[in-house]
């Protein structure tokens, strides 16, 4: 398993609404491209309890990569960022 990589973390302001911050240079390199879009994989953990600052969100890159499957020349890959 790999190790979590936290790159955010905010505050739970009410029921429907999160806020987070979340760090730019913790991202660089994880960034995936999809028909010239670019996307990041977020997990975004509402923490039972707020920490020692007062942040009870928690942001961790989703790392998780699916398994190169053989492509055959009629089958389109099965591989979107999301």
């Amino acid at each position: 398993m790999e190790k979590k990589i936290y790159c955010g973390s905010g505050k739970k302001r009410n029921e429907n609404w999160l806020s987070a911050t979340i760090n730019l240079d913790k991202i660089k390199g994880h960034i995936q491209e999809y028909n010239g879009s670019k996307f990041i994989k977020i997990n975004i953990n509402v923490k039972p309890e707020p920490d020692q600052y007062g942040k009870d969100v928690s942001i961790s890159l989703d790392t998780w990569k699916p398994e190169k499957q053989p492509v055959h020349d009629d089958t389109p890959p099965n591989d979107l960022p999301f």
